[in-house]
């Protein structure tokens, strides 16, 4: 059950991320779809955010963009409801 709305879904849908250099954020915390859409909605409003996918099952965030900052993905996931746990730079797929 989702312990920030009770909604009781597990679904894994994942909003889909541009493909290039992008970094990779482990959130807490996020059980179901609803929690992926909040997640994607905040960090989707941060300045230079310009694709955003989330893997529910690993917590796993990819996020691509150019000029956002960790702190600033930090203080959109923490608005959201939920933790960053850490940070990679990847190259998204």
């Amino acid at each position: 059950m989702c312990t920030a709305c009770s909604c009781s879904t597990t679904d894994a849908t994942a909003t889909q991320a541009k493909n290039g250099e992008g970094t990779v954020y482990t959130v807490t915390g996020m059980t179901c779809g609803h929690c992926v859409s909040s997640v994607s909605a905040e960090i989707g409003k941060v300045p230079g955010v310009s694709g955003v996918a989330v893997d529910l099952s690993t917590g796993a965030v990819t996020v691509d963009g150019a000029g956002f900052s960790d702190e600033q993905i930090r203080e959109a996931v923490e608005r959201a409801g939920y933790s960053l746990a850490g940070a990679t730079p990847v190259a998204a797929s």
